[in-house]
């Protein structure tokens, strides 16, 4: 009998978030409207993020009108790490700054102080990290060297919906964060940001920016964007805030199992003080990841993912010759196994097997 193919990642989308859509539509109110506004409210306050958020279009969106929001432009450089979706640097550069690649530490795969600090330049505006894998960055160290040298700090959480750090929820350490709401991610609207903002004028500023530049309709103050969220995306997204704390602890209790029981890989690690929601759940492979990767998929039927492969600075829109030895490193030795709350204990079992199985043959 074949084996069911384990996915690496699975989006849950449950009868309450098709009847929430179908409200949407049967009320004809389908654009950007009280269900945004309402998600806004609750998605702050589910997260204890203690500030106002707005919702937008998507990750993507929300990390480009978060640096317009807090002035950063042409002339401008962000430290950012290579280690990351090309949407951190993107968004840098389609700000007219640039994205300034650092390293990053090699246990926990999130910015490396040391190597922030030495990427600094005169022209360095602000640092922002990337909550990787859903484990938080090192935000006490970056906030103490951000505020030495009169930086901006800000906050890439795509991944890392309910994670923390020393009991501060991610989110609520910079000037800015944003979440992605991609149906892979641990929650989602279907597509979608959302922006916690620190103060009353970047808030403003972003919601300017998401609605052509305006405010009252007509009245546009700013050049701006089409990257409002609609109403059908933002009831998606209420639904799933119901839900995400329970996905939340079946995937770290996932994660526990698989940790507990690898052999002849690395597991992730978790810092100190860090609450780790296991966007992803990535080991590292010293030899021959990518014949470990097929070999899981041919022989156990285990889907897994190379999360990230080629690394920022290596891409064609942002050559740079920096050094990065722990990005390399990463790049040729990450591999992100299931973890999602679809899994049962079966398919835990499975994974487990394949991967000592395939690691004490050699792959």
């Amino acid at each position: 009998m074949t084996q069911s193919f384990i996915p690496p990642a699975k989006p849950i989308i449950g009868d309450e978030e098709r009847a929430a859509v179908d409200r949407v539509l049967r009320s004809g109110m389908i654009a950007q409207g009280p269900e945004v506004a309402a998600f806004e409210t609750e998605f702050s306050e589910h997260f204890k993020l203690g500030r106002a958020c707005v919702a937008v279009n998507s990750g993507t969106s929300g990390l480009h009108l978060g640096l317009l929001s807090c002035g950063i432009g042409a002339g401008d450089e962000v430290i950012v790490p290579s280690f990351t979706f090309a949407a951190t640097a993107n968004s840098v550069a389609l700000t007219g700054a640039t994205p300034v690649f650092a390293d990053i530490s090699a246990d926990d795969f999130t910015l490396d102080p040391a190597s922030v600090e030495a990427s600094i330049t005169e022209r360095t505006k602000a640092i922002m990290p990337v909550h990787l894998y859903g484990h938080p960055a090192q935000m006490d160290k970056l906030r103490t060297i951000a505020d030495s040298h009169s930086l901006l700090l800000f906050e890439d959480a795509a991944q890392a919906h309910g994670a923390s750090l020393d009991g501060t929820p991610v989110g609520a350490f910079g000037e800015f964060a944003m979440f992605s709401l991609y149906p892979t991610k641990n929650m989602t609207s279907g597509e979608g940001g959302m922006v916690s903002c620190s103060d009353a004028t970047i808030e403003r500023n972003v919601r300017l920016y998401r609605n052509q530049g305006m405010l009252q309709q007509y009245h546009n103050e700013v050049v701006g964007l089409n990257n409002r969220m609609t109403d059908i995306h933002a009831a998606i997204g209420r639904v799933q805030l119901t839900k995400v704390d329970g996905w939340t602890k079946t995937r770290q209790e996932n994660a526990a199992f698989l940790s507990a029981n690898l052999e002849g890989v690395t597991p992730p690690p978790v810092a100190d003080g860090a609450v780790h929601v296991y966007h992803q759940y990535t080991i590292r492979v010293p030899e021959d990841r990518d014949g470990l990767a097929k070999a899981l998929k041919e022989e156990y039927q285990v889907g897994s993912g190379m999360f990230y492969p080629v690394p920022n600075h290596r891409l064609k829109p942002f050559q740079s010759p920096v050094e990065l030895p722990e990005t390399e490193r990463a790049a040729k030795e990450c591999l992100s196994l299931p973890v999602h709350p679809s899994l049962t204990r079966e398919d835990l079992e499975r994974i487990v097997n394949a991967v000592n199985t395939l690691a004490k043959a050699g792959a």
